[in-house]
């Protein structure tokens, strides 16, 4: 069962955003406040993708394609839902932010993954089908005109621990269950209010953490080592880490302790803290916070190596 913290923010009647500055590394950002009902983005249906596409055999291994109408070669972000890992919730709500993404020139591949709850899912399942998702682009990326130096993940929440750990599979040890010696490499992970340790109480998916686990910390310290991307630093990767002040979700700390670790380790990291906004105003383009978030995405993903 999700934590009552998540139930009740999806269920509440209306939400408001005002957004009025954003703190990041030696850069601030301000607008006029403007109001918002941030759990919208959870019941308006997203528009359809171009191509639903499985990558292994279990029913929820699958992504959703959609591709820039320009001709040429197509940056890629592959996008990753939240909801605590577990099987309740799915990639639908994140159909928005891959929708404005495509329409800002970039590819989404919208990957759906095996939950706690599907056969499968929970630890590593879950982040090998992330893991597999990424690599199976390389199958598909001559038929669709991918361009695969510049791909990117974005995740939020949950999924922005699953994005984390795909950064971090260049520089996994040999007994990581993601380690591969030909991972298909990223041009940087946008976090999007991600959950970077496991072991960190305080977050609406502490019991939802322990389901994915099959335990808890105590009992399975090398396991949520290697499940949390604070543990795996230096990532070897560039970071935005994007986290709203407002989150009754995913607390600040979260991102505060994950980039000062970051920074301490010479990852090229960055903060970006969005004073007002809350958990779901991050993944949605008619927020006045996406404007921000879409700059951080397409700064890396359009980033010339």
């Amino acid at each position: 069962m999700l934590n009552r913290n998540w139930k009740s923010f999806i269920s509440a009647s209306t939400a408001l955003l005002a957004l009025v500055g954003i703190a990041g590394a030696a850069r601030t950002f301000s607008e006029k406040p403007q109001s918002q009902n941030s759990r919208g983005v959870l019941i308006r249906p997203a528009p359809a993708a171009d191509q639903r596409i499985a990558y292994g055999k279990d029913e929820s291994q699958f992504g959703e394609l959609r591709l820039p109408k320009t001709a040429g070669s197509h940056p890629v972000a592959i996008v990753i839902h939240g909801g605590c890992w577990v099987s309740q919730y799915g990639l639908g709500y994140m159909g928005h932010v891959s929708a404005a993404l495509t329409e800002a020139g970039v590819a989404t591949w919208n990957i759906e993954y095996r939950r706690v709850g599907n056969p499968g899912g929970g630890w590593p399942g879950t982040a090998e089908d992330a893991a597999r998702a990424t690599d199976y682009l390389r199958e598909i990326a001559a038929k669709y005109s991918l361009d695969l130096n510049h791909v990117v993940a974005v995740g939020h929440s949950a999924g922005g621990h699953l994005a984390l750990l795909l950064g971090a599979r260049k520089r996994l040890p040999k007994d990581h269950p993601l380690y591969s010696t030909n991972s298909l490499p990223l041009a940087g992970v946008v976090s999007l209010a991600g959950i970077t340790d496991l072991r960190k109480t305080g977050t609406a998916c502490d019991s939802e953490a322990i389901q994915l686990m099959g335990g808890e910390a105590k009992e399975k310290v090398a396991a949520y080592n290697l499940a949390s991307p604070i543990e795996l630093l230096p990532l070897g990767v560039k970071q935005k880490i994007i986290q709203g002040g407002a989150d009754n979700i995913i607390p600040m700390a979260m991102a505060t302790d994950y980039v000062e670790a970051a920074k301490k380790k010479k990852d090229d990291t960055e903060l970006i803290a969005l004073k007002d906004a809350d958990h779901f105003s991050l993944v949605d383009p008619k927020s006045p916070a996406w404007p921000i978030v879409q700059e951080a995405i397409l700064s890396l993903v359009k980033a010339k190596k």
